[in-house]
């Protein structure tokens, strides 16, 4: 992924475009990452992946739910303080 820093990214804002559309593009500002511009493709892929993810843990918490594996928030908070206090 290429970086550019901020001042770079908004004096070349179009060729940033450009190249968004080959892959991500890094943004620094004072050294740090702040944001990642992306296509609109791969910006629907990864809104697709993070639905399709969140598909799968709601499947696996209706068949958790069915095969009877859950636990009151009581007793889990209750282990929790078991280990906590343990490992002190």
């Amino acid at each position: 992924m290429e970086i550019l820093n901020a001042s770079d990214a908004k004096r070349e804002f179009g060729e940033v475009l450009i190249k968004a559309q080959r892959g991500p593009v890094g943004i620094n500002k004072n050294g740090k990452p702040i944001a990642v511009v992306v296509s609109t493709a791969e910006y629907a892929q990864l809104e697709a992946l993070k639905e399709k993810q969140l598909e799968v843990a709601i499947e696996e918490g209706i068949a958790d739910l069915q095969a009877g594996k859950v636990v009151d928030g009581k007793t889990v908070m209750d282990k929790l303080r078991k280990r906590i206090n343990g490992s002190l």
